[in-house]
């Protein structure tokens, strides 16, 4: 197992940045598809991004696409999630997620998946 601890939320104003970062413990990061989730308030969670194990393979939800990238450096242990050209309705609570069956392109089946192992999220807050 990993765990997560993620860092990078805050708050800016619509039209700006952040980089998310979500650092793993023990020695297997490389073996596992990472991924970003998010849920606002009173909406279920939702998948934003992820990437494969050896970072070759990548996927997003349509509505980050061209604003947002995933990335990990695997010698660092950590996942990051670079938010462009952010949008009063990004807010949500960022959840970082690890997959040991490295399923990069069906992110959006992992909230369902007991294998899913869950950060504890880093709140973004965007003001328009």
């Amino acid at each position: 197992q990993v765990q997560l601890v993620e860092s990078g939320g805050g708050l800016v104003q619509a039209g700006g940045s952040l980089r998310l970062s979500c650092a793993a413990s023990g020695r297997t990061f490389s073996s596992y598809a990472m991924g970003w989730f998010r849920q606002a308030p009173g909406k279920e969670r939702e998948f934003v991004a992820a990437i494969s194990k050896s970072g070759g393979t990548t996927d997003s939800t349509d509505s980050v696409k061209g604003r947002f990238a995933i990335s990990r450096d695997n010698a660092k242990n950590t996942v990051y999630l670079q938010m462009n050209s952010l949008k009063p309705e990004d807010t949500a609570l960022y959840y970082c997620a690890a997959d040991p069956l490295n399923r990069a392109l069906d992110g959006i089946n992992w909230p369902r998946s007991p294998a899913i192992q869950w950060g504890q999220g880093t709140q973004v807050t965007v003001s328009s």
